[in-house]
C-alpha cells in the first residue's frame, strides 16, 4: 500500500507502540536503529533467546541496555521508569500477558511525561486499547532472499497500511519497498 506520509515506518514520538508476529524481532532492531540515544530492553529474566549485538546495525549493540525482570509486575515498573527518564531513545518491553489498560494507560503517561517512544513486543491477541500503533510482522521469501512484511492492523491516529520491504540488519540503513 502506498502511503502520503514520507516515513511509514516511523513511531510517533512519546507514544507506546505494539508489533506482533514471527518478524517482530526484525521490525524492533530497525526502530532501535532509527532512534537517536539509548535504548532499554526489558525482558523476563527467564528467556532463552538472547540479543546478538554483532548481528545488529553498526553502534546499536554499545547503545541497548537490557533489564531483565524477575516478575511481570517488575517488568512493568522498569519499563515505566525507563519510559520517564528523557534521555532514553527508545523503551523495549516483551510483557508475557495481556497489558490490562490500567498497565496500557500507566506506561502511555510515562511515554508522554519523558518524551519516549515504548514499543512492546506482544503475542498475537495481547494488545492493549491504549496503544497508539500496532504492528504485525513476518518475514517473506522474495526472489532475491528473505524480505519483510510489515502492517499497521491499528492505528489511532490515520489508516491501517502494509509494505513489503528488504532491510538486512548487519548493514543498517534505509530499507528498500518493494512490490
Amino acid at each position: 500500500m502506498e502511503s502520503a506520509d514520507p516515513d511509514p515506518l516511523r513511531l510517533r514520538h512519546a507514544r507506546i507502540h505494539e508489533v506482533q508476529g514471527t518478524g517482530r524481532d526484525a521490525f524492533t532492531i530497525f526502530q532501535a536503529a532509527r532512534h537517536p540515544g539509548p535504548v532499554f530492553w526489558a525482558c523476563p529474566i527467564n528467556q532463552r533467546a538472547m540479543l546478538y549485538p554483532p548481528g545488529m546495525p553498526e553502534g546499536l549493540g554499545g547503545r541497548i541496555y537490557l533489564m531483565r525482570a524477575r516478575s511481570e509486575v517488575d517488568l512493568l515498573w522498569a519499563t515505566e521508569e525507563a519510559l520517564r527518564a528523557s534521555v532514553t531513545g527508545l523503551v523495549v518491553s516483551e510483557p508475557q500477558r495481556p497489558l490490562s489498560l490500567t498497565a496500557g494507560r500507566r506506561l502511555q503517561l510515562a511515554a508522554e511525561q519523558g518524551g519516549t517512544t515504548g514499543l512492546m513486543l506482544i503475542a498475537p491477541g495481547h494488545g492493549s486499547n491504549a496503544t497508539e500503533t500496532r504492528w504485525d510482522c513476518r518475514p517473506i521469501v522474495h526472489p532475491k532472499g528473505w524480505a519483510h512484511h510489515w502492517a499497521t492492523v491499528k492505528n489511532k491516529r490515520g489508516p491501517t497500511g502494509e509494505w513489503r520491504l528488504r532491510w538486512m540488519p548487519q548493514r543498517g540503513g534505509d530499507p528498500v519497498f518493494i512490490r
